[in-house]
């Protein structure tokens, strides 16, 4: 009988042990029963200080400038020296096509590369995935290849491509929701 007592009292001492308060490595003190429900709710989930319209405008536009430059200092004097036509009369003019590869060459490789274009190295901006660490390869192609056409391509649809930003709770432009992506001040 005395065995028996002595297994129900350490039985009874087991569970009651679980019901004690207990505390993790965070100083949450609980339960054993709470600490498992509180660690499957609190997903690291990074905290973003979103780049409004404005912002990303400045820095976009300092991106065109770059570009413009890239094309004015390299592209046309390299084609003229070699007696390729500058002449930007129709859309696809040699300059034109070699202008077109530097800006998407641009955008994509310097958002796959450094996350940010240098307009947005000036401005203290870069872009993130809102579903994953890393910026893959698809996600950067939908991005600055797909958004960046349509906004661009389609002139009357620029200024809606970008106005989104300022409406949405996110600053996501059109471009930003193919990809899933924003533009968020770094920390």
């Amino acid at each position: 009988m005395r065995d028996e007592q002595n297994s129900e009292y350490t039985n009874e001492n087991v569970i009651q042990e679980d019901l004690n308060p207990v505390e993790d490595r965070t100083g949450f003190t609980g339960t054993n029963d709470t600490m498992v429900a509180t660690a499957t709710r609190n997903i690291a989930v990074p905290e973003y200080r979103y780049a409004g319209f404005w912002m990303r405008l400045w820095a976009f536009l300092l991106d065109l400038l770059i570009i413009w430059s890239i094309g004015a200092i390299l592209i046309f004097p390299i084609f003229r020296l070699l007696g390729i036509s500058t002449s930007q009369s129709f859309m696809f003019s040699p300059a034109t096509i070699a202008t077109t590869i530097v800006l998407y060459g641009y955008f994509i490789l310097m958002t796959k590369y450094f996350k940010q274009t240098l307009g947005k190295m000036v401005f203290g901006l870069r872009v993130v995935d809102l579903k994953a660490n890393d910026l893959s390869w698809k996600t950067i192609l939908f991005r600055e290849g797909i958004g960046r056409y349509i906004a661009l391509v389609y002139a009357p649809l620029t200024y809606i491509v970008f106005l989104v930003a300022a409406f949405t709770s996110k600053k996501q432009g059109v471009h930003d929701f193919i990809a899933d992506t924003t533009v968020v001040h770094e920390k």
